[in-house]
């Protein structure tokens, strides 16, 4: 079942429409790839994958193996494949796409969670227990280890900027987001002590970027998403208007080529699609 509510966009005459999915578990990762949306949930060894305009669920991906917990999901429209990490495992799975969808995996450092095809096209893995990323191939030949610097407790979430540098969401103390150069040093950050008002985060998780590079942060247990912008100086909540507001938001991911985010929540189990979404600055 799709359901659909509003959100309200402040900087144009015409709202953007919200599809809700729902579901029975706990997204743990959604990413899209042309007209295909894919989700995966808590304790299930396939992925979902959706009608990108419809939100019609499609067919189902099986992943032998998978563990329980799939904290980071990517499509790479080059090699035509989903890479999902596992954490329990300590392993990354690679589905064709292509028409066989036959599944490979290599192993990685312990306890694999975000992961992002990067601008070179290869998969940029966060290590969580070993605060640190690994870059691999697409077909699993490690390229390089970047050592985080050594405050880092809990790394959670990476995307990339257009410079090369690297955010980072960080789920230990503090709870913050992090600008990294190429070699792991903390540039600047965002977050102090946990807390719910503007200058602080409880669990930001998943983290997204815009064609501004505006920054959209998941913060999980103060059930809300914000926007930063790209120096780290400011943030602001997202205004989303669904049914008992959002619960949990964990797993992002801004489609561009569309004006679409998508929201997966871990307490809610949803997917909340926000579509005619610009950049972050609507709200």
């Amino acid at each position: 079942m799709v359901v659909m509510v509003r959100f309200v966009e402040t900087t144009s005459s015409t709202p953007a429409v919200t599809h809700v999915i729902p579901g029975d578990a706990t997204v743990t990762g959604v990413t899209s790839l042309g007209d295909d949306m894919f989700v995966v949930r808590c304790n299930s060894q396939q992925v979902e994958v959706y009608d990108a305009v419809t939100f019609t669920l499609r067919r189902r991906l099986s992943v032998p193996g998978r563990g329980r917990y799939s904290c980071g999901l990517a499509a790479c429209a080059s090699n035509r494949c989903l890479y999902a990490s596992d954490l329990d495992n300590d392993l990354i799975h690679r589905v064709e796409l292509s028409g066989s969808n036959a599944v490979t995996k290599w192993s990685v450092g312990r306890k694999p969670v975000g992961l992002i095809v990067n601008s070179a096209k290869n998969v940029l893995v966060v290590i969580r227990d070993k605060r640190k990323l690994q870059e691999f191939t697409t077909h699993g030949t490690l390229l390089q280890t970047i050592q985080l610097q050594t405050d880092f407790e809990y790394p959670e979430q990476v995307v990339e900027l257009s410079n090369g540098q690297l955010m980072i969401s960080h789920t230990g103390m503090p709870h913050r987001v992090c600008l990294v150069d190429v070699k792991g040093a903390v540039v600047r950050s965002y977050g102090k002590r946990p807390g719910s008002d503007m200058t602080k985060l409880l669990f930001p998780a998943g983290l997204v970027v815009d064609k501004y590079e505006n920054i959209l942060v998941a913060d999980e247990h103060n059930n809300r998403v914000l926007v930063l912008d790209r120096s780290l100086t400011s943030a602001r909540e997202m205004s989303v208007t669904v049914d008992g507001g959002l619960k949990g938001p964990f797993s992002l991911w801004y489609e561009k080529s569309r004006d679409s985010l998508y929201i997966g929540e871990w307490d809610g189990r949803r997917v909340i699609i926000i579509n005619h979404l610009k950049d972050f600055t609507a709200s």
